[in-house]
C-alpha cells in the first residue's frame, strides 16, 4: 500500500481543492470557482488551473513511485480553453508515460456540463532513494 502525500494546509486548502479519487492511475480533484480565485476581469485565474494540473499530476505520480522516492514537477504546460466565472470544476489526471527517471501526466478540467475548460500536462522528475 502506498502512502498518501500530506495535502493538508498550504495551496490545496487555499484553493479549496477536494480530492475525490487518488491513486497511481487516476486522480480526481474538484473545487468551486469563487471571486477570490478570479483574475481582474472576473474569471477564474489561469494560475489556479496550473496549480490544479500540477497537484493532480504530482499526487498521482508520487503514489505510483511510492517508497522508491519522491517526485518534483519540472515542466507544466496548461492551456485555458473556456472562461469560467462560477460553478464547480473537476480535474482528472492520468499518466501518459511513467519511466525510470520521469513521468508525464495529462489533466483535463471540465465544468458541471462536461465541457472542457482547461487541459494541461506536467513532466515529473522521479527522485529515487540511493
Amino acid at each position: 500500500m502506498t502512502e498518501m502525500p500530506n495535502l493538508t494546509g498550504g495551496l490545496v486548502d487555499l484553493l479549496g481543492l477536494k480530492l475525490d479519487e487518488v491513486g497511481p492511475d487516476r486522480v480526481v480533484i474538484r473545487w468551486e470557482v469563487r471571486p477570490e480565485l478570479h483574475q481582474p476581469f472576473g474569471i477564474q485565474h489561469g494560475g489556479v488551473y496550473c496549480a490544479v494540473v500540477e497537484t493532480a499530476a504530482s499526487v498521482g505520480g508520487s503514489i505510483w513511485l511510492g517508497g522508491r522516492g519522491t517526485v518534483v514537477g519540472v515542466s507544466n504546460q496548461t492551456d485555458f480553453l473556456r472562461a469560467v466565472r462560477e460553478g464547480e470544476l473537476t480535474a482528472v489526471g492520468t499518466p501518459v508515460h511513467r519511466g525510470r527517471s520521469q513521468q508525464l501526466w495529462q489533466v483535463e478540467i471540465t465544468d458541471a456540463d462536461g465541457r472542457l475548460i482547461s487541459r494541461g500536462q506536467v513532466r515529473l522528475q522521479n527522485l529515487t532513494h540511493s
